[in-house]
């Protein structure tokens, strides 16, 4: 939809949400904007179970891009597509942490396969593949392809939880947490995340860059950096681990 169209429905809902008018707006306003949870959705999950898997995580995401709508306030000058993003991900992060994606037993083979690579590794010196990881453990290449997806979801979680748990999240922009104290705490997290991210090896920063600042997919960046997709998502999670422990130990 085109930008003129949409400030058109925005004057309409802001003008009387409670009214029929507004509340079609408000309707037609989702459906211009669903593009955004959609992207969040392929983002934050590489790989997926079953297809009804990703509509589950679609419609929590699409809740969380209502309630920006019917809270976000123009007069704040923050981006609409900002506004919204931090609601829908907090939205699909709630329902993923009450999902538990990683029950005990994941958890045991995430750890598994981490150490191997990491032993594999240290041992040749080298890049390891998900074959020779594989038969380290004697498990098919696509089980442990599987493990290193969960294990991203995993670390993402934990991670978000991590920025929680240090205060407050990153983006507060709308004013019930907009206090001075929140604030303050948000800066401060964003500097102590910025410098923890400054320190790591530069492919690491590059993946970790590309994946949550510029929006890569996991698969793009592999494409880019010439290795496999489980690569990336190994190192994602092996970051995402050092951190989260950056942060709680900070």
């Amino acid at each position: 939809m085109q930008t003129e169209q949409l400030s058109v429905l925005w004057d309409r809902y802001l003008a009387s949400p409670a009214s029929q008018d507004g509340c079609e707006a408000k309707n037609d306003l989702v459906l211009s904007y669903v593009f955004l949870v959609k992207a969040i959705v392929r983002r934050m999950m590489p790989k997926y179970n079953a297809h009804n898997e990703f509509d589950d995580l679609v419609n929590c995401g699409v809740i969380g891009l209502m309630d920006a709508i019917t809270k976000f306030d123009p007069s704040k000058g923050v981006k609409f597509e900002t506004y919204a993003g931090t609601r829908i991900s907090g939205e699909i992060l709630d329902y993923m942490r009450s999902q538990d994606w990683a029950p005990p037993s994941l958890r045991k083979k995430i750890s598994s396969v981490m150490r191997a690579y990491e032993a594999l590794e240290l041992k040749e010196q080298r890049e390891v593949t998900d074959v020779e990881v594989a038969k380290e453990l004697s498990m098919e290449p696509e089980q442990v392809r599987e493990v290193m997806a969960k294990s991203h979801i995993f670390n993402v979680i934990n991670f978000e939880d991590a920025l929680t748990t240090a205060g407050t999240p990153i983006d507060v922009p709308d004013s019930e947490d907009g206090t001075p104290e929140n604030k303050y705490l948000a800066e401060e997290l964003r500097t102590n995340l910025t410098q923890l991210i400054a320190a790591l090896p530069e492919r690491d920063r590059q993946i970790i860059t590309m994946y949550y600042y510029e929006g890569f997919l996991l698969r793009d960046i592999a494409d880019i950096l010439g290795v496999t997709e489980s690569r990336v998502s190994q190192i994602h999670s092996r970051v995402l681990t050092k951190l989260r422990k950056g942060i709680l130990n900070d």
